[in-house]
């Protein structure tokens, strides 16, 4: 597990988006996992500005979301802060930026008349693209990934999940307050890939900014594995991570040292 510490936000948004970058470069028709939330926005603009200006090119790759609001779904006709799908937060904050193909963007349907089925239908399709080459993760405040609340099994698949209070109070705050819907009016239910889902991407990429988010990044990397930290299974995955973090992030990690200067030896030795 390689954990990168970066100086700041934008920091660690340039480093995780030139990582994917060079997956995208070296495999064209690549397979990536993508996340939703505040915290990958930057790494975001960047592969926009790398598509724009550079010219990397996504006219091959395949997507897959986490995750969706069961009950929600994307409507171009309504104005983006009154339309609170993780459908309509990537089609602005990356796909309408960038040549990906529309039939190549899969995001999980909230508004599949039913559920269960659709669930296994997004699996199949997962394993019909060759797997996840890269799967793209931030970190919830209770160390959770995707909508895997705490308690969810370490081998689950796509499904529909009910959602804890913490994250109704967090996407609340993040999405809906400020389009003027009333909490009790957000959906509670969700689906999302399971913990068994993303760990069987071949490659896992996490980044975490922020001091409110110190404690939980020390249990996720440091702590022992619990499905009540449901992202703690990031230490069972055996294929390569990266865990990129600002300053404020890795603050409490007991070898941030150790951490800091096996970077300074890679950058030393070329590894």
């Amino acid at each position: 597990m390689d954990i990168i510490i970066k100086e700041n936000y934008e920091e660690m948004s340039k480093y995780a988006a030139n990582i994917i970058a060079g997956y995208i470069r070296s495999k064209p028709n690549c397979v990536l996992g993508l996340a939703t939330g505040s915290t990958p926005i930057g790494t975001y603009k960047e592969l926009i500005r790398m598509h724009k200006e550079e010219g990397l090119d996504f006219s091959q790759v395949t997507t897959f979301n986490l995750d969706e609001y069961l009950g929600v779904g994307m409507d171009l006709n309504k104005p983006y802060d009154m339309d609170q799908s993780y459908a309509r937060f990537m089609y602005e904050e990356l796909l309408k930026h960038i040549n990906v193909k529309k039939e190549n963007a899969y995001i999980p349907d909230g508004l599949s008349k039913n559920p269960k089925e659709h669930c296994l239908w997004y699996e199949e399709q997962i394993k019909k693209a060759g797997g996840i080459d890269l799967q793209l993760l931030g970190l919830g405040r209770d160390g959770h990934w995707g909508f895997n609340e705490p308690g969810s099994s370490l081998g689950s698949r796509t499904r529909v999940q009910a959602l804890a209070e913490e994250t109704l109070d967090d996407n609340y705050n993040a999405f809906y307050k400020k389009a003027n819907i009333d909490r009790s009016e957000m959906p509670h239910f969700a689906i999302t890939m399971g913990i068994g889902t993303i760990l069987e991407a071949k490659n896992i990429m996490m980044i975490v900014n922020g001091s409110k988010k110190a404690e939980i990044v020390a249990k996720c990397l440091e702590g022992p594995i619990t499905s009540q930290i449901t992202s703690t299974a990031i230490q069972l995955h055996s294929g390569e991570i990266t865990v990129v973090l600002d300053e404020e992030a890795a603050s409490k990690l007991a070898r941030i040292d150790h951490y800091k200067n096996i970077e300074k030896m890679k950058l030393k030795y070329g590894l």
